[in-house]
C-alpha cells in the first residue's frame, strides 16, 4: 500500500476529449493562491505509506523549431530540487511534480518511491500484482512494473490504429500492458520518449485515486490517493443568486487509464496537455467488466434440482476438515467446490509474500499477527478467516481486526476454534464513544471526500476504528478449578488486511436485491412464467449495476480510511478469478430470493462456509457493519435526536456539510 500524487502546473489542460464543450482555463492567469502545497499532499500520503517519502519533479520547456516539418518540440529537464538550468535559453513553462508514499510489503530490498531509470522516466505506484506480469518471490511489483513500462511503445497511433505494427521489440502500448495486469492498483506515469504523462487505476477501483481537474479557481492538475484536510471544506458557488451550484474540489478518478500528450502550442508559446482515456484491450478484463452471466433464467427444473441438491447439503453432507491441512474431503456440491477453491487461490496470492513474512519472523513478539482480517463473525468474514487458516504457516497468528458484532464474533471465534484448534486467533475487540470521537470524526470526513453523507461516515469510522487495531484481547488463564479469562491491551502490528467487500454485491447479499426482485415480479401477477423470469432478469441488472458502480459507492472511501493507518486492505471476493468463477455459475446457484434471509441470499457462499465446517456462520443474516457495530443508531441520536427522526430523514443519504454550513454536524 502506497500514498501517490502529482501536481501539475504551468500547462494548459485540454479536457475536450474527456469532456465535451469543456473550455481549458489558462495556467497564465492564475492568481489566487493555491489551496493547499506540496506539503499538504505529502502530509495526507504519508500515512498511507510511512517507509518512506520522496518527491520528483519534471520540468517542461518550450521550444518551437522550424525545420523543414515545421514540428514543435518539448524538451523536458528533470531536477529533484533547486532551480536548475538546462543549458539552453527555453522558457520554463511546466512542471510535473510527483510524490510517492511507501508501505513496504513485498521484495527483499527497500524501494523509495518515486522511481525513475535510464530513458527520464517516472514512476508512483500503489498495488499489488497478482497475474498478467510475471512477479518473482524476492521481486518488488513496483520495479517490476518500471521495468515493463519502460519496454513500450511510444507511438499513439499504436493505441489508435490496431494495424499499426511497431518496429523493434517495443510492441505493447501502455494501456495493453496496464490491461494486463490482475490485482489493485492506481497509478501515475512519465513516459518521456512520447512526453506522455499516464495515470489511472483498475477496472474495478480498488484502489483509491482522487482527481481535481482545472477549474478557474485552480487550473492545476492534482492526483492523490487521498485529499489534504484542508480540501474538505472548500466549496465554490458559481452562477447567479438565484441560481447558485456547489462544486467539490476533488472527485473519484473514473477507473480506466488516460493519458496527457505534451506539446507546445504554435503561436502562444506554452505547453498544452490533451486528455484522453482509453479502452481496456485484454478481452478477458473486458468481459468481467460488461459483468454477463450466461446462466439467469431458471427453468422449474432447474430449481427443483437445486433445491433437492440444498436439502442433500444441509441434511446429509459428511465432511472431514483436517486442521493442519485444511482440505475439505467430500464433494456435495459442484459448484460451490469451484467457488471454494477459487477464493482459497485468492487468498494464497493475497496472503504469501515473503518480505512481510522475513522481517515478520524475526522480530515478532508471541502474539504478533502478520495479517488480519476485518471481521465481525458474519458469513464473509468468517469464510475469509477459515480459508486463511489454511493459506499460511500454522506458526503465525492472526488478528480479528474488528468486532462490528460483539456477539458474533466471539461466536465466530468460537466455531473458528474448533475447526483450527492449533491456530492462535487474536479477536482484537475495539471500544470507542462516537460522544468523544469529534476529532476522529472530522479526520475520517477528510479521508472518505468526496463521499459526504452520514452513511459514507459512519461506515469510514468503524473501517478506520477497526483498521486500527487498537482493543483489547479476552485471554483464557488456566488454574486448577477451572479457566478464568483477562482482558489486556493489545495493537495489532498486522500490515495487510482482508475485506469482505463484493461478496454481497456478487452473491446478492443486500436487501435491495430481495426489493428488486419482487418488485420486478408483480409486474405481471397473472401469467407465472412470465413473471417468474422477470424478477431473475431484475435481480441480475442490479447486482451488475452494483458492481459496475463499486469503485465509487464504496472501494475508493474503504481503500483509504483503512490505508490511513499504514495498512493494506486486499479484497479476496474482488479477485479477478473469484470474479470470473461466479460469473460461470447460473444466477439460480448463486442466490435464490424466494428462500428467508439467511438462506436464499448468498446461497453459494452459504455452501461454502458448510464445506468449511462453519455451519453456524452459514446460517447468518445480513449485518451491515454501520448497524453491527451500532455507530448507525449513535450517529443517528447525535445528529437527528432519535433512530425515528433519521429514518424519516432518510439520514444515510443526507448530506453532511454543505456551503453555509463546513462543519460535521
Amino acid at each position: 500500500m502506497c500514498g501517490i500524487g502529482l501536481i501539475v502546473s504551468g500547462i494548459e489542460i485540454d479536457l475536450s476529449c474527456l469532456i465535451p464543450n469543456c473550455s481549458c482555463p489558462s495556467p497564465q492567469f492564475f492568481v489566487n493562491p493555491p489551496l493547499f502545497s506540496e506539503d499538504d499532499i505529502k502530509a495526507a500520503v504519508q500515512r498511507r505509506g510511512p517507509d518512506s517519502l520522496g518527491a520528483y519533479i519534471i520540468n517542461l520547456y518550450s521550444k518551437i523549431s522550424h525545420d523543414e516539418r515545421k514540428d514543435f518540440i518539448v524538451q523536458s529537464f528533470v531536477q529533484t530540487e533547486g532551480k536548475v538550468k538546462n543549458g539552453c535559453e527555453d522558457e520554463l513553462f511546466g512542471e510535473l511534480r510527483f510524490i510517492g508514499a511507501t508501505l513496504q510489503l513485498r521484495g527483499v530490498n527497500p524501494v523509495f518511491q518515486p522511481l525513475t531509470d535510464a530513458f527520464g522516466n517516472v514512476l508512483v505506484y500503489n498495488g499489488e500484482i497478482y497475474g498478467g506480469i510475471h512477479i518473482g518471490s524476492d521481486s518488488n511489483d513496483t520495479e517490476i512494473l518500471m521495468q515493463s513500462l519502460g519496454q513500450c511503445c511510444s507511438c499513439n497511433s499504436h493505441e489508435e490504429s490496431r494495424s499499426f505494427t511497431c518496429s523493434g521489440e517495443k510492441q505493447k502500448s501502455v494501456p495493453e500492458l496496464l490491461s494486463r495486469i490482475r490485482g489493485p492498483w492506481a497509478l501515475i506515469y512519465w513516459q518521456d520518449s512520447s512526453k506522455t504523462l499516464w495515470f489511472g487505476r483498475d477496472a474495478f477501483g480498488r484502489r483509491s485515486l482522487l482527481v481535481h481537474w482545472p477549474t478557474q479557481h485552480d487550473p492545476r492538475l492534482l492526483l492523490s490517493s487521498v485529499s489534504p484536510p484542508s480540501s474538505t471544506q472548500q466549496h465554490y458557488d458559481i452562477g447567479d443568486e438565484k441560481g447558485k451550484v456547489e462544486l467539490n474540489f476533488w472527485e473519484e478518478l473514473s477507473c480506466g487509464v488516460y493519458s496527457i500528450s505534451m506539446s507546445p502550442m504554435k503561436m502562444e508559446g506554452h505547453v498544452i496537455g490533451e486528455v484522453k482515456k482509453h479502452e481496456w484491450t485484454d478481452s478477458e478484463l473486458k468481459d468481467l467488466m460488461t459483468w454477463e452471466r450466461t446462466s439467469i433464467e431458471p427453468s422449474p427444473e432447474n430449481l427443483s434440482d437445486c433445491f433437492r441438491k440444498v436439502q442433500i447439503l444441509q441434511q446429509d453432507m459428511c465432511f472431514e476438515f483436517s486442521s493442519e491441512l485444511g482440505s475439505v474431503q467430500s464433494t456435495p456440491l459442484a459448484t460451490s467446490q469451484k467457488v471454494l477453491m477459487a477464493l482459497r487461490e485468492s487468498i494464497m496470492r493475497r496472503a504469501t509474500l515473503n518480505r512481510i513474512y522475513q522481517d515478520f519472523l524475526v522480530n515478532r513478539q508471541e502474539r504478533d499477527a502478520p495479517i488480519g482480517v476485518l471481521f465481525s463473525g458474519g458469513l464473509d468474514s468468517m469464510i475469509i478467516a477459515a480459508l486463511l487458516h489454511q493459506c499460511i504457516d500454522s506458526e503465525c497468528n492472526f488478528d480479528g481486526e474488528s468486532a462490528p458484532d460483539r456477539i458474533s464474533a466471539r461466536a465466530g471465534l468460537k466455531e473458528l476454534q474448533k475447526i483450527a484448534p492449533s491456530r492462535r486467533w487474536n479477536l482484537i475487540e475495539i471500544d470507542a464513544d462516537l460522544l468523544k470521537l469529534t476529532s476522529e470524526m472530522k479526520h475520517v470526513m477528510t479521508l472518505i471526500n468526496p463521499a459526504k453523507t452520514y452513511m459514507d461516515l459512519n461506515i469510514g469510522i468503524a473501517l478506520w476504528l477497526a483498521a486500527g487495531g487498537d482493543g483489547w484481547l479476552y485471554e483464557e488463564t488456566s488454574v486448577i478449578d477451572g479457566a478464568q479469562g483477562q482482558r489486556v491491551k493489545y495493537k495489532s502490528v498486522a500490515r495487510i488486511l482482508l475485506v469482505g467487500s463484493g461478496a454481497d454485491e456478487q452473491c446478492a447479499g443486500y436487501g435491495r436485491h430481495k426489493t428488486k426482485f419482487k418488485n420486478r415480479r408483480s409486474l405481471f401477477p397473472s401469467i407465472f412464467m412470465l413473471l417468474y423470469i422477470t424478477s431473475w432478469l431484475g435481480l441480475h441488472e442490479e447486482m451488475r449495476l452494483d458492481m459496475q458502480r463499486i469503485w465509487k459507492r464504496n472501494l475508493g472511501r474503504d481503500d483509504k480510511c483503512i490505508a490511513d493507518n499504514s495498512k493494506e486492505a486486499r479484497f479476496p471476493f474482488l479477485d479477478e478469478d473469484v470474479i470470473r468463477t461466479l460469473l460461470d455459475i447460473p444466477l439460480w446457484e448463486i442466490a435464490d430470493l424466494n428462500q428467508p434471509s439467511g438462506i436464499g441470499d448468498k446461497k453459494i457462499l452459504r455452501e461454502v462456509a458448510q464445506l468449511l465446517g462453519l455451519n453456524e456462520a452459514a446460517s447468518l443474516p445480513k449485518r451491515a457493519i454501520q448497524f453491527g457495530s451500532r455507530i448507525a443508531r449513535e450517529s443517528n441520536r447525535k445528529n437527528f435526536g432519535s433512530n425515528r427522526a433519521a429514518n424519516q430523514a432518510s439520514a444515510g443519504s443526507v448530506v453532511i456539510y454543505g456551503s453555509s454550513n463546513n462543519t460535521i454536524v
